[in-house]
């Protein structure tokens, strides 16, 4: 992967020169549609052989909120600014820095908080061989992730959904929360979804492809990868 490491830092480089001046004007809208909090969000992450590592993107959300890593489109927590930056992915472009400085790829797994990654077993394990990436086959495929979730939680309180038909033992879903319903489908379809396509990524790694997938992210296009279209 000599030449995805050689990409990565010259693309990264190269960006952060075209677009840094996006980055105070972000920043200051964020202040001023945003007030009273940082225009960064930084936290730490699973990195390469799991290493934690400081992510960096636009704040999105409010500064006081329960903490949970599953968003719901929606979401209180998320502003109406905050959301723009997110349909649009402006709010990755701090990224740039993480791939500069080596803590990131273009292309790869999502960064996962501690208590996801940190127990992968098995094989599933080759995930963490990776450096995370800004996109990667599980972003494209998930990158309306938010409103996925939502649909899904409505689904349920309908008492329509044929995706937990699989599913031998289910939790009673008329006592959860929508947050609650939210991160059981994350737990237990997307996130084992998401580690599955990150290890075809893995073993089946081309660099012609990487190149597809960031195509793919910047138009908002769809391709196929793995068998399937993301």
């Amino acid at each position: 992967m000599i030449l995805k490491w050689i990409f990565d830092r010259v693309a990264a480089l190269c960006g952060l020169l075209l677009i840094w001046w996006v980055f105070p004007l972000v920043a200051i809208l964020i202040k001023i549609k945003m007030p009273g909090g940082p225009a960064f969000f930084c936290q730490k992450r699973v990195g390469r052989g799991g290493k934690l590592f400081t992510c960096h993107k636009f704040r999105t959300m409010t500064v006081k909120h329960s903490g949970s890593t599953v968003s719901v489109a929606g979401d209180s927590r998320i502003t109406p600014f905050g959301a723009k930056l997110r349909h649009y992915k402006i709010d990755e472009l701090p990224g740039l820095w993480d791939v500069l400085i080596g803590n990131m790829s273009f292309v790869g797994p999502r960064p996962d908080v501690p208590g996801y990654a940190d127990k992968l077993e098995g094989a599933d394990r080759d995930v963490l061989k990776l450096r995370p990436g800004i996109t990667g086959p599980a972003t494209l495929k998930y990158r309306v992730e938010d409103e996925m979730i939502a649909e899904f939680v409505e689904q349920i309180k309908a008492g329509r959904n044929e995706q937990v038909a699989k599913f031998a033992e289910l939790p009673d879903f008329s006592v959860l929360s929508d947050q609650e319903i939210a991160v059981w489908y994350n737990d237990n379809v997307i996130y084992p979804d998401k580690v599955r396509l990150n290890c075809y990524y893995y073993r089946n790694y081309s660099f012609v492809k990487d190149i597809q997938m960031i195509f793919a992210t910047v138009l908002g296009k769809k391709m196929k990868y793995a068998g399937e279209v993301i």
